[in-house]
């Protein structure tokens, strides 16, 4: 239980998830006396259930174009000092074992919890003092704190106050507030007069409207790679139909580019010339229901051929078919916000922000790191890779 006689801190820490840890071993490793504060009875929940519980934890080909931002040009710092070769040097340290499972997507090969257990014990290494079950009730600064405190943050909890002349907020977005996500960190930006970029959920399901829920909802559970785009984004892999709507990795990647409005497409059919195959000289003659059973699962093609048949055998119906199929049009009736959403978008403006530390430039010894500033990557481990990054910036600022 904390008290009067609190030890002094250099630097105090909100939030003990990937950008937060990563944050107080590099400040520790360089002998800052650190506090960690968390409001969840552990840490690294959201660590725990990423990646299906084996935590997707870096991507090897981050570059900065895979993250969204009203500054498309912040993250390029952080990424260039702290890569993902970094953060794997540190994983094969611990001697945990991992695959990439695709396209740069690197995996435990056991359990997410190896790494939150590697945080953890580099965190124990550097000295950092970690706090869980801490709810923080006020933060101030300066001249309305203490007299002994003036020029620092003081951190009031439950458990009693803390101060530091460094405060990081690491205490994530809105996203999946079943384990405890909160605005604060975005509160405590606008306390000092920090702007904020409108949030959103991202990297989330789509729920369709009642007249396509009628549609397409009893085929929950079917999966067919599809390219799915909106604007001048695309990206293919796996759809999944839901009981609500649309899932999958190619649905969540759009998600975090759709405006909330405008239909997205979805090519149900990439890469295959359908008229080609129709008229093929290389197999006997298919019939359009024939080949869209071969093409799509066996649901699916009798569900599009039933709503979408084509109109007539003509070369120009069966062309128009064809480019229904690569290009059809879904307004969904919104995301399944943020109870869904793996990350959320929007955040601290990085305007406010030093690239290079990640440092308020308002506030002196006031940082943020992680996914409560408006840098949000897409599905594969850029998240991550972020937290890492931002974590390592700040740690070795403060």
């Amino acid at each position: 239980m904390a008290t009067s006689s609190n030890p002094e801190y250099d630097a105090i820490i909100l939030g003990a998830g990937a950008a937060g840890l990563m944050c107080a071993i590099e400040a520790g490793k360089r002998e800052r006396r650190v506090l960690i504060l968390e409001r969840s009875e552990r840490i690294g929940k959201k660590i725990l259930i990423s990646g299906g519980g084996r935590c997707n934890f870096t991507n090897l080909h981050t570059t900065a174009e895979n993250f969204i931002s009203a500054n498309p040009h912040f993250a390029k710092s952080a990424l260039a000092r702290y890569r993902p070769q970094a953060f794997i040097r540190l994983v094969e340290k611990h001697g945990i074992s991992y695959h990439e499972k695709k396209l740069g997507q690197l995996f435990c090969d056991r359990s997410a919890s190896d790494i939150v257990s590697m945080l953890e014990d580099e965190c124990h290494r550097a000295g950092v003092e970690i706090r869980v079950n801490t709810d923080v009730r006020r933060v101030v600064k300066g001249e309305k704190a203490a007299a002994e405190n003036a020029g620092k943050f003081t951190v009031q909890t439950d458990d009693g106050s803390f101060a530091a002349r460094s405060l990081v907020v690491a205490t994530g977005g809105l996203s999946i507030p079943k384990i405890g996500a909160s605005p604060f960190g975005y509160d405590l930006a606008r306390q000092f007069g920090i702007k904020i970029q409108p949030t959103r959920p991202a990297l989330a399901p789509f729920l369709f409207t009642e007249a396509d829920r009628r549609r397409w909802c009893d085929l929950a559970g079917v999966s067919t790679e599809v390219v799915a785009s909106f604007g001048k984004q695309s990206f293919r892999d796996k759809m999944l139909f839901t009981h609500r709507g649309l899932s999958g990795p190619a649905i969540l990647q759009i998600s975090s580019y759709w405006d909330g409005e405008s239909p997205i497409a979805i090519d149900l059919a990439p890469g295959i010339d359908l008229t080609a195959l129709l008229q093929s000289g290389h197999r006997e003659p298919l019939s359009w229901k024939t080949l869209m059973r071969e093409i799509l699962p066996r649901r699916l093609a009798d569900r599009w051929l039933e709503l979408y048949p084509p109109a007539g055998s003509s070369d120009r119906a069966l062309a128009a078919a064809e480019r229904h199929l690569h290009s059809w049009p879904v307004n969904p009736a919104a995301t399944e916000g943020y109870g869904k959403a793996e990350v959320t978008a929007g955040g601290v403006n990085t305007d406010e922000l030093s690239a290079r530390t990640m440092e308020s430039r308002r506030v002196s010894g006031l940082y943020f790191i992680g996914e409560v500033v408006d840098v949000t990557g897409q599905l594969g481990g850029f998240n991550f890779q972020w937290a890492w990054a931002s974590g390592f910036c700040a740690g070795n600022a403060i």
